[in-house]
């Protein structure tokens, strides 16, 4: 992924000095690769082991590859630049910074040459990066440890890392293209494409579960208005007649129930159960009855909700009308 920093978020501020601030999304709870797997700047670094590394492969060339056809470079390809989130889902942090501290007038960004060249020092710093990552060590990519480094991803990792980071690190002498790391990962595609699939329906769900306790909430918060209101046009026994008795009797049987010894009975699977049915307006029967016993009504669900609506659109009727 790619957060971009778009042109509505780029501000300038004269009130104190003439300065330029660029404004980003903010992900909460994101680090950065480097803090996230680094020791020397994080203690509690998580391990890396090649699996993810290729879980990472593959999302920043997919980002990589979808900018460099839309004609653009990232320019900022740096462990320290590079968000992780939630399910190590990695984000390209600081697009454009670059463009816009090294702007030159004298230079139009959009001829092909100098967009190719920015786009193969991504490719070659993309290829440091991994280095980096596989030795976990930002001294990887020093050129007196380089030789060691890539002797080190060669013992302790798969040939197709080898080649993917001597590929991306050959940018630097011809010209090479993102696409063609396409073929170097190969099937290990499907286990990304897999992880975000199990992801995405994680996702689904937890959405629609929100989706149900909004629903609730709404009928919640209608009752909350109606049940006990002291007063309501003038009338001071508004909540206590009609279909607002009714109601505060189904607020009772659905909150103030207690069991035969006298102790409140707490069940939250009888609360979102009974909301449920009144949402849906079932047919089923409903026993109501006051606290000393005097009044008990039978009535449906049904008939519940439409008390709900036709008070709630009173109330909300008189409102506008103030």
């Amino acid at each position: 992924m790619v957060d971009f920093c778009r042109p509505d978020h780029i501000i300038m501020c004269y009130n104190v000095s003439s300065a330029l601030v660029l404004v980003y999304d903010y992900h909460a709870g994101a680090d950065t690769l480097l803090h996230k797997h680094f020791h020397s700047y994080n203690q509690k670094a998580s391990p890396l082991t090649e699996a993810l590394i290729w879980h990472y492969i593959i999302q920043l060339t997919s980002a990589l590859r979808t900018l460099h056809y839309s004609g653009l470079a990232v320019r900022c390809i740096d462990l320290s630049k590079v968000l992780v989130l939630g399910s190590n889902k990695v984000w390209f942090n600081c697009c454009g910074v670059v463009d816009v501290i090294t702007y030159d007038v004298s230079v139009p960004d959009d001829q092909p040459q100098a967009i190719k060249q920015k786009q193969q020092a991504d490719l070659v710093a993309l290829g440091q990066l991994l280095l980096c990552l596989c030795c976990q060590s930002v001294m990887a990519v020093q050129p007196e440890n380089f030789p060691k480094s890539i002797q080190h991803v060669s013992r302790n990792f798969s040939p197709d890392m080898l080649k993917i980071i001597q590929y991306l690190l050959g940018a630097q002498n011809e010209l090479h293209n993102i696409s063609e790391v396409m073929p170097m990962i190969g099937a290990r595609f499907y286990s990304t494409i897999e992880s975000l699939q199990l992801n995405q329906d994680s996702l689904e769900t937890q959405l629609s579960r929100e989706l149900e306790n909004g629903r609730l909430f709404r009928l919640v918060a209608k009752l909350g208005m109606i049940n006990e209101r002291p007063e309501f046009a003038s009338d001071v026994s508004w909540s206590e007649t009609g279909d607002r008795y009714l109601l505060k009797l189904f607020r009772d049987y659905l909150f103030h129930q207690v069991t035969p010894t006298g102790t409140p009975w707490v069940d939250l699977a009888h609360v979102v159960l009974t909301l449920n049915k009144l949402d849906a307006g079932v047919q089923e029967k409903v026993c109501l009855s006051s606290h000393d016993g005097q009044a008990v009504l039978m009535v449906t669900y049904a008939d519940l909700k439409a008390c709900i609506d036709s008070t709630f659109t009173e109330l909300c009727h008189h409102q506008r009308q103030q």
